[in-house]
């Protein structure tokens, strides 16, 4: 499926830290699943960090769009720190400040976490 016109439904600056991985549309709704870029977060670029997967994704609505409903299916990355053993994860509030992201997205972002 084409999801590029997709991208226009979504808050600026969400696709700088996200890819369209699949879109769902029927009668009734529209359901655009994104997933975390596999880049690994500024403040541990210095570290040995190795993506793990992702956290249980979280479906967010939307404004609705000519009548149908509109779900963020959003599945946030989690790298390991392989000196440490721990996981880490991006930080939307050092996001929201040096980029483009809409600040009621990173506010989002920063209760999952």
């Amino acid at each position: 499926m084409e999801t590029s016109g997709y991208r226009l439904l979504l808050p600026e600056g969400t696709l700088d830290y996200f890819i369209i991985s699949d879109v769902k549309e029927s009668s009734t709704e529209i359901v655009i699943y994104l997933e975390e870029k596999n880049e690994v977060p500024g403040e541990y670029s210095s570290m040995q960090v190795e993506s793990k997967g992702f956290y249980e994704p979280v479906v967010v609505q939307d404004f609705p769009i000519r009548g149908k409903k509109l779900f963020l299916n959003i599945r946030r990355r989690r790298w390991i720190v392989k000196d440490e053993g721990r996981y880490v994860s991006r930080n939307w509030k050092l996001v929201a400040e040096g980029s483009r992201i809409t600040h009621d997205f990173a506010s989002f972002l920063k209760e999952l976490y």
